[in-house]
């Protein structure tokens, strides 16, 4: 059977071994982060509706997880904001009733959790990752350049509200900005935000692949260090670097693994950008992005920026 709504097994570096589920049409999001490794979105969306049909996505979900593939989590995530997808319950329920071995997340930037729908929704996944980067509408407004109509005040209030309701944990990401969100008037507005909403861990991300906008620099471990210092919280810890490991050939969908031989073939060839390679072989940034972290698991990846862009190459 052929997936389009599924991705991987790959090795996130927070989930460990993750089939995506991508609810969403490249790039639909209520945010266009500056950070972010799918690039600039395209589709702003603040409404949610339906995408794709979703006896199609349960018959994708289902025939894929009846082989019983080693699995770390199921993870909602991909080409935009999972949470604008009205079908995001049913699956999340379909999973944990017919599979309930597996463990389910959610990677959201939380936008939505004013929401009640929302909110009842999402109860049944084990791992909620909404993200938080800034209490400060300036701030907030410069990383995530939001929709209109979204605030942060109605962020932060969605995310209390769900913590008061949610029995799964919390896994609140602040994503790290040198010399934007990282002086003490931040970390401040951040630590009291953090102790009303109660999350069962506060991991300190930053920067892994090129994001949206070349300004965007990486946060240091010592840099991180300092804000986790700062903060002064239980539960905090920076995001480790991804340790890569070889996919399990027998739990890895066909279309993937030959993505990823292809994708080893042409960067042994030339250096490409993410562009570059997006049109030579059809699949989106996002999906490239995952497939480099699949290659690096044997071969190295070089990085080189240039005007145009992030050039990848491997050494023959």
């Amino acid at each position: 059977m052929q997936y389009s709504r599924l991705f991987g097994p790959v090795h996130s570096r927070r989930l460990g071994r993750s089939l995506g589920i991508d609810l969403v049409p490249f790039k639909t999001c209520s945010y266009d982060c500056v950070y972010c490794e799918c690039g600039h979105t395209t589709r702003e969306a603040t409404e949610r509706c339906e995408f794709f049909p979703l006896g199609e996505v349960l018959e994708e979900v289902g025939d894929y997880l009846s082989r019983s593939p080693p699995l770390d989590f199921i993870t909602f995530s991909g080409s935009g904001e999972p949470t604008l997808s009205s079908s995001i319950g049913e699956v999340i329920r379909f999973i944990k009733q017919t599979f309930p071995h597996y463990r389910v997340a959610v990677l959201t930037n939380g936008s939505l959790l004013w929401r009640p729908d929302v909110r009842e929704e999402l109860l049944p996944a084990d791992i909620v990752l909404p993200t938080l980067s800034s209490v400060f509408d300036s701030t907030f407004r410069k990383i995530h350049r939001p929709a209109p109509g979204i605030s942060i005040g109605q962020i932060v209030a969605g995310l209390e509200l769900f913590r008061r309701d949610y029995p799964g944990e919390i896994w609140l990401e602040i994503f790290v900005i040198p010399g934007i969100n990282t002086d003490t008037r931040e970390l401040e507005g951040l630590r009291d935000a953090i102790q009303r909403i109660c999350p069962d861990r506060v991991q300190l991300n930053t920067l892994d692949r090129p994001g949206s906008e070349d300004w965007v620099r990486p946060a240091s471990p010592g840099e991180l260090e300092r804000i986790r210092s700062v903060l002064g919280l239980t539960g905090v810890e920076p995001v480790e670097p991804v340790r890569y490991e070889l996919s399990a050939g027998s739990s890895m969908t066909a279309e993937w693994a030959a993505a990823i031989a292809g994708l080893r073939e042409l960067l042994m060839r030339r250096p490409c950008t993410l562009e570059d390679l997006s049109a030579a072989t059809g699949l989106s940034r996002r999906e490239i992005l995952k497939i480099l972290r699949e290659i690096q698991a044997t071969t190295p990846i070089e990085e080189r920026r240039e005007e145009r862009g992030t050039f990848y190459s491997c050494p023959q």
